[in-house]
């Protein structure tokens, strides 16, 4: 509002007056002065009867023009004219009959305006002062060019025009919009929106989506702006509200339920609604009952918080009335996710194949199911991926045909579903990507016995790069070899490389991958291929022993079959020969498998040679002394072995110049013995004899020969097992004297075969007891009335048991142990002599009584002569013959088998 400054009548000429009220003036001026006063207020009453213009305001909707009013004076009516002024400004009256008027807009600062009211040929004047910072702005009502809606989205899109053409300077603008529904108009959102006016006429759009079916229910929206402009440091206000725009659903089918077959987000809310003229009783999605919300008429609808994926045919939702059921399926599940390990290579420099996984299931099948499109930017060219049944945890794939002369290329794959979007990216260079396909076509071809020719096919054009193939060479009881190789690419696909050092008459199975030499991946391995090689001279003689015959006169010649790796072939015969100073011989022909020959010799000293044929060719010879030098310092060593195994070790000896042979066979094998034999070099100390015909509990002998001249001497004999084991029978032993306080026991060895370990010695037990009431048992537990003897010396075969008691029974056992356990047991009973000194004084006690008998009877006869004289010979007959019986008795020493 301007400012009013002061209101007065057309005579101003008398106003001047007041400013000298303190001037003295004679009585009768004072008095006349007086009267001019009284005048003057009467008619500032009567002014202020009549009234002023006043309350002047301005307003703005452009910032270029100001429309400003004012309040008409009181008592005034038609017919006042209004002339209004603005100081400073060259012809800025105006005159009109009106009470308001538009000027341009004014500079900063303040402006005196005076609005002089005339009317019946009187006239009030009032003065404001104006300034920007009083003058409001307040834009003009926006008017809505176009609402619509898109009820497959609900969403209504407006659209308006921001005038902005009126406006001289960039300016912000505010707009608010609301959202109203139903009948009632009730308000479901308020929004702000911003724009900038740019100096033209701009047509803005806005959409908004309701959370509500649009078909449910009548939607009413309108706008109003606020304009913030920084150059304009007046007021500032919000324009009118627009007149009411509003959308409706028209029937246009048999459909009642909204919205139909949607496709939302896991977890989202969701509303339903029915639109019905018969009331509706009941709303169910699945099997869940949901309470109903009341809209215009009959019409319902439901809402849904956080929903729960649904099954791939959707999630029912129906709504119930009593004469009817209708419905909807929705289908609740996930945007796609962001395509996980995204690669592109290329399996023949013809097409590049683009893989990826697709994350999280989207739980969205069928036409709702996530489709991806493959990007090239550089060449704009795109091709598509429509999933439909792949199930989600394999790995997807397309196929992108090369651009001629292009090896960078920058791939977008775009995945998108009713629900979003989602974008990875992969820079390659296709020649540094390449994974081949599985060669095909593979042949072996033979070079010679130790070399072959590869070939195969190799779909793809690779003649701008190399490859770098590997050969895997697998061959029986051997390591696999892997072998690599760079070739360079070919147009035609067809590739073949020479592989040597291969060993002849071996059966090999071959397979070949490919690569770029670059090396991004492997191919598959190519089918195998067996192939034997062709055969060729063996590069050795055999494995030659010799053994001479029990009687002396043969030379038995032993040999092993050559190993596949040095008989080169089929081996078909052997030839022996021996060669002496005076003459060669040479049995004929042997053929495989034959592996032995005996040869009739003397004494002499011969070299026999062994030659083994194949096909090809004869072996080198083997050639070994039938001499044997002998050997006087021997003696025969132990050996225990671990496992199937036996060390044997020995020290140096410079003499020997050939070899070591050790030799060994079972100890109760006949002679010539010979199981097997092993060769070691010159230089060695020490040997680990193995064989799978080693038993545990048998007892084998080794002899160590070693070569000195091309003959053998014997430097060492040895027996040892494998494993040692108990002896699985006892000693047998016999009692070969007793006496009346000791026992001499003998026994027998036991054989070899039984003994099963090195013999440590025996055990001899002997205890108290009858035959029928031995409590021998538990020997091993330590008790007190069993004695033992630990007889360590082997060589012993016989044992006395002293401090016995005389005529008593005692019970003996003998057991043999070695270091793998304690054998069975081997009982006997025994009854000692009786004590000599004993048995003398058993006889004389009764001679003694029959002296004193025979005294005191003879005293007694003496006296009665008639009496004793039958009665003597009787008594003495009865003391001869007890006296007889005791020595008897002593003299019976008897010893009885357990």
């Amino acid at each position: 509002m301007a400012w009013k400054m002061d209101s007065c009548l057309c005579w101003r000429q008398s106003s001047w007056m007041v400013g000298r009220g303190k001037m003295r003036l004679p009585a009768n001026f004072r008095w006349l002065l007086a009267t001019f006063v009284l005048l003057y207020l009467l008619n500032q009453v009567n002014s202020q009867k009549k009234g002023t213009p006043r309350d002047l305001k301005c307003t703005t909707n452009n910032l270029q023009v100001w429309d400003c009013f004012w309040k008409a004076p009181l008592g005034t009516g038609r017919g006042t004219i209004y002339k209004v002024c603005i100081e400073d400004r060259p012809h800025s009256c105006q005159q009109l009959e009106k009470t308001n008027i538009k000027i341009p807009a004014l500079l900063p600062g303040d402006h005196k305006i005076t609005i002089n009211a005339l009317h019946d040929f009187e006239s009030s004047i009032s003065t404001f002062i104006l300034n920007e910072k009083n003058v409001s702005l307040i834009p003009d009502t926006p008017e809505i060019l176009n609402l619509s809606a898109d009820f497959s989205t609900s969403t209504l899109h407006l659209k308006w025009n921001d005038k902005g053409s009126v406006f001289p300077h960039h300016s912000n603008v505010i707009w608010e919009i609301k959202v109203l529904r139903k009948d009632s108009m009730e308000l479901i959102e308020l929004v702000t929106h911003n724009t900038t006016l740019n100096g033209r006429d701009t047509v803005h759009h806005w959409s908004w989506t309701s959370d509500m079916p649009l078909e449910c229910a009548i939607h009413h929206v309108r706008i109003r702006c606020y304009i913030d402009s920084l150059q304009f440091s007046g007021l500032k206000e919000w324009s009118k509200w627009s007149p009411v725009k509003n959308i409706s659903w028209t029937p246009d089918s048999q459909t009642k339920v909204f919205p139909q077959d949607n496709v939302v987000l896991v977890g989202s809310d969701i509303t339903f609604c029915c639109v019905s003229q018969e009331k509706v009783l009941l709303a169910q999605i699945g099997s869940k009952n949901c309470p109903l919300i009341h809209l215009d008429g009959e019409n319902v609808a439901i809402k849904i918080h956080n929903i729960s994926v649904s099954d791939n045919s959707g999630t029912n939702v129906i709504f119930s009335t009593e004469n009817s059921m209708d419905g909807t399926v929705i289908f609740a599940g996930y945007p796609p996710d962001v395509p996980q390990k995204l690669n592109c290579e290329t399996p023949d420099l013809e097409k590049i194949i683009c893989s990826w996984d697709p994350g999280r299931p989207t739980a969205l099948v069928g036409p709702r199911s996530t489709n991806y499109t493959l990007f090239e930017s550089f060449s704009g060219k795109y091709v598509t991926f429509k999933n439909a049944e792949i199930p989600t945890n394999e790995s997807y794939r397309v196929f992108f045909e090369m651009i001629p002369n292009q090896e960078i290329y920058n791939f977008s794959l775009n995945a998108h579903n009713p629900l979003g979007r989602s974008e990875s990216t992969i820079l390659v260079n296709v020649t540094e990507r390449v994974s081949p396909h599985s060669p095909t076509s593979f042949r072996v071809k033979d070079i010679n016995s130790k070399a072959v020719t590869l070939s195969w096919r190799l779909s793809g054009n690779f003649a701008k790069i190399n490859l770098l193939c590997q050969i895997k060479i697998n061959k029986a009881n051997s390591a696999q070899e892997l072998r690599n190789v760079t070739i360079k690419g070919l147009e035609n696909s067809s590739y073949r490389v020479a592989v040597d050092r291969l060993n002849p008459y071996t059966i090999y199975t071959f397979r070949i991958r490919c690569s770029s030499e670059t090396y991004w991946k492997w191919s598959k391995w190519s089918s195998e291929k067996q192939h034997l090689t062709t055969e060729a001279i063996p590069s050795k003689g055999p494995d030659t022993w010799r053994e001479w015959s029990s009687d002396g006169k043969n030379l038995i010649i032993y040999w092993k079959p050559l190993p596949i790796n040095e008989a080169n072939g089929k081996i078909l015969s052997y030839n022996v020969s021996c060669s002496s100073d005076e003459e060669t011989q040479s049995l004929s022909e042997i053929p495989d498998p034959q592996h032995k020959a005996e040869i009739r010799l003397d004494k002499n000293d011969y070299i026999i040679s062994v030659v083994a044929k194949n096909s090809v060719g004869s072996s080198p010879p083997s050639k070994i002394a039938s001499m044997e030098i002998p050997n006087d310092d021997l003696r025969v060593e132990q050996v225990v072995g671990m496992g199937k195994r036996i060390l044997l070790t020995w020290h140096p000896d410079p003499n020997m110049t050939c070899d070591y042979v050790i030799k060994w066979c079972n100890s109760s094998r006949s002679e010539p013995c010979l199981m097997d034999w092993k060769k070691v070099p010159s230089n060695s100390t020490e040997a680990i004899i193995e064989s799978d015909q080693f038993q545990p509990g048998v007892r084998y002998n080794f002899f160590l020969y070693g070569c000195r001249n091309q003959g053998y001497q014997l430097l060492r004999s040895i027996i040892g097992y494998i494993e040692e084991l108990a002896p699985i029978v006892a000693p047998n032993f016999t009692v070969e004297d007793t006496s009346a306080d000791s026992i001499l026991v003998k026994w027998e060895a036991i054989p070899v075969e039984e003994l099963r370990g090195f013999l440590r010695g025996y055990l001899f037990y002997f205890e108290k007891g009858e035959r029928d009431t031995s409590k021998v048992r538990g020997l091993e537990s330590g008790r007190s009335d069993i004695k033992v003897k630990n007889i360590t010396d082997i060589s012993q075969k016989t044992l006395r048991i002293a401090d016995l008691q005389g005529k008593t029974s005692y019970h003996l056992v003998l057991r043999a142990y070695t270091d793998g356990g304690l054998g069975p047991e081997k009982s006997m009973f025994v009854v000692t002599k009786e004590n000599s000194v004993g048995l003398i004084i058993a006889i004389l006690i009764p001679v003694a009584v029959a002296v004193i008998i025979g005294v005191v009877t003879s005293i007694l006869c003496y006296r009665k002569r008639e009496c004793c004289s039958h009665r003597v010979p009787q008594l003495f007959l009865a003391w001869w013959r007890c006296c007889s019986v005791q020595e008897r008795t002593a003299n019976a020493d008897t010893a009885f088998p357990g």
